[in-house]
């Protein structure tokens, strides 16, 4: 990881909508459109299919607005940032010197390869911090122009 690789701050919200709103009105942000749909992700218990709804700023510092899913780790931080993401050339060699530094893989993202397209691992003095495979960029820079509305 390198600083210049974080490129969003993930805040998980009760009402995805309603936080949207509210950082157009507070903020001025604006954003690209809402996507998401069932996610299959393993988690330390095993595989899960999870209900994933996100937004992505379109002005920086980028904000990634995620929508609560009980009964997860996607649920809001009691400091508002739920995770720190980071681009990575290798998510998995990523994961592994996070793993020597004492922190814990939460969950991964397969990639079709056998690689992980994202992960995000936890610790104690920390948010979260995710690692987005770089090869993902050119998919989720699209979601970082403002939705035509």
């Amino acid at each position: 990881m390198r600083a210049g690789d974080l490129y969003h701050t993930g805040i998980v919200v009760e009402d995805l909508d309603e936080a949207l709103t509210f950082w157009t009105e507070t903020a001025g942000y604006r954003w690209g459109p809402t996507v998401g749909g069932d996610t299959p992700v393993v988690t330390p218990d095993g595989e899960i299919t999870v209900p994933m709804r996100i937004a992505y700023s379109a002005d920086e510092p980028r904000l990634e607005l995620v929508q609560a899913i009980p009964g997860t780790l996607w649920m809001p931080a009691d400091s508002g940032v739920h995770h720190v993401g980071y681009w990575s050339d290798d998510v998995d060699a990523g994961v592994a010197r996070l793993l020597r530094r004492g922190l814990a893989l939460e969950v991964k993202a397969p990639a079709p390869d056998g690689s992980t397209r994202w992960a995000y691992c936890t610790g104690d003095r920390s948010p979260r911090i995710e690692l987005v495979s770089r090869a993902m960029q050119p998919l989720l820079q699209q979601l970082f122009v403002p939705a035509e509305g």
